[in-house]
């Protein structure tokens, strides 16, 4: 199963958040949405995304 940052509910793939550089991860997450330009989405606006990427909807 993929890890996701606690705080920023991003992806990660190594062991340090791209976004926060928090180390704080979870594997229990659900749903998930793909933003690709952060600038023009409303749904990023909304939530409070700042920056392109695969983000989850609940992380526990």
């Amino acid at each position: 199963m993929r890890k996701v940052c606690r705080k920023c509910k991003i992806f990660v793939k190594g062991e340090e958040c791209s976004l926060c550089k928090g180390k704080e991860f979870s594997e229990n997450w659900q749903g998930r949405i793909t933003i690709l330009d952060a600038n023009s989405s409303e749904v990023a606006k909304k939530i409070g995304i700042n920056a392109k990427g695969e983000y989850v909807i609940k992380a526990r």
